[in-house]
């Protein structure tokens, strides 16, 4: 029953938004996207931030487990992959339904809702995967370079610098135009693995079967760590905050059938996007199992040896060159995805306003300091293990956006109307254990504490 009486600092029970939101998140874009007459076209009018979070579903990151998934299991883990994306898919609606219901982002929810000594750990937190996130672009940026234009690595860290430029520019001219940049390279990320599925050949009975469950993923010790480490590096926690941010640059209205229409737009327009990653994470592994697991190379774990192969296994020059392209393609992406997110956890957590072209130096700047490093120190082979440990950080920072988010969603007293119906708040619980889950075992092997 409502009481008058003031709310303990941290009560999880606390009902309705404790503070006054503040400026929205992303100020210079919300509600900047006039909605159209007639469903089919405001429906289109919604595509574009679902195109946006799917980005972060296919980074250079991803593609260093589904290699090594492929390569040296075939096509059996492919309905990891689907899981994970099922997963994703539930998540990200999750994200829409409270931005649209609260006016919120997640970082606003959060600081809301917690008192500054839960608000500001989880803030860290998010940071943490956001850096993470731009160093695994800016690797996967710098080998793309490397292998189509052959520059080196170390100068093609330092060129990801210079693509602040390019997202002022993109920003400058509108929302639109930056998911219009976004949407075209995936379309060029979707043309080159198609050209190289074609020249692979693939047994289309495996990848029909390797969507379906088997029990030797549980049984194979090898097969399951790989298979956690696609579960794991699926789900990126940068995109939870990207996509309630992204959400709102569409101006719906404040009415609850406007709200309910926007909802329902904008999980279609996610989901339509996501079911578009799959298909991009799953061709990655159906290539590697199709060009290097057919042909006994079963260890291919490494971004530039997998280029290296494909030429003499596929017969054809080219196959190398899409490869490049399409994870320079990638990184390029990834980095427009990661300046956003950024912004928004800046601004929701902390209420702090940056320039774009100074924040985005500050992550670059975080995230070419290692980089750098590493490929001074160690070269190539140092890379491969950084985009891992990357993945490891990522993964043990998405249970502290995952968990508020579904406590949120299933508050009535915090979502009114819109609040999640009890089946999926019972499904995203679920998720949300099984991430934890994921995210100890990881720890515990990653610790050696595992053997």
């Amino acid at each position: 029953m409502p009481s008058s009486s003031p709310s303990s600092p941290f009560d999880l029970r606390s009902g309705s938004w404790r503070k006054d939101r503040g400026e929205a998140p992303l100020s210079e874009v919300h509600r900047s996207i006039a909605l159209p007459t007639g469903s089919w076209r405001r429906f289109a009018a919604f595509l574009g931030p679902g195109y946006m979070v799917a980005v972060g579903y296919m980074d250079p990151g991803n593609w260093a487990t589904s290699l090594a998934g492929g390569s040296r299991f075939g096509y059996a883990l492919l309905v990891v992959a689907l899981v994970s994306n099922l997963m994703a898919i539930v998540l990200q609606a999750l994200c829409a339904r409270l931005a649209i219901a609260s006016g919120r982002d997640l970082a606003q929810a959060c600081r809301d809702a917690f008192p500054r000594y839960i608000s500001i750990p989880l803030w860290i937190a998010a940071e943490t995967a956001i850096i993470a996130t731009d160093i695994a672009e800016v690797i996967g940026t710098a080998i793309g370079l490397n292998l189509l234009f052959g520059v080196p690595l170390e100068l093609g860290v330092l060129i990801t610098a210079l693509d602040v430029f390019l997202i002022l520019w993109l920003q400058n001219k509108g929302f639109r135009w930056l998911e219009a940049f976004i949407v075209t390279l995936l379309g060029v990320i979707a043309v080159c693995f198609a050209i190289q599925i074609a020249l692979a050949d693939p047994d289309w009975g495996g990848v029909i079967r390797g969507f379906a469950p088997t029990t030797q993923i549980l049984t194979n010790p090898a097969m399951l760590y790989l298979a956690l480490g696609i579960l794991g590096a699926t789900v990126m926690p940068h995109n939870l905050y990207l996509h309630s941010a992204i959400v709102q640059t569409r101006d719906y209205g404040d009415s609850l059938p406007e709200k309910r229409e926007a909802l329902k737009f904008a999980t279609w327009d996610s989901t339509i996007a996501l079911t578009f990653a799959l298909l991009v994470n799953a061709s990655i592994l159906i290539l590697a199992a199709a060009s290097f697991n057919a042909a006994g190379q079963t260890d291919v774990v490494e971004l530039g040896q997998a280029h290296l192969l494909l030429g003499p296994l596929l017969g054809a020059g080219i196959a190398p060159s899409l490869f490049a392209i399409a994870l320079l393609a990638c990184g390029l992406n990834s980095t427009v995805t990661a300046t956003l997110a950024g912004q928004a956890v800046m601004e929701g957590f902390l209420q702090i306003r940056l320039p774009p072209a100074l924040r985005r130096l500050i992550t670059r700047g975080l995230a070419i300091i290692p980089a750098a490093a590493v490929t001074l120190i160690y070269g190539a082979s140092g890379t491969g293990r950084l985009l891992i440990l990357t993945q490891v950080v990522l993964s043990l920072q998405l249970s502290f956006a995952v968990v508020p988010l579904v406590m949120f969603t299933a508050d009535r007293r915090k979502m009114g109307a819109l609040v999640a119906p009890r089946w999926l708040v019972m499904l995203a619980s679920l998720i949300a254990v099984v991430i934890v889950a994921l995210n100890l075992k990881l720890l515990y092997d990653f610790t050696g504490l595992g053997g």
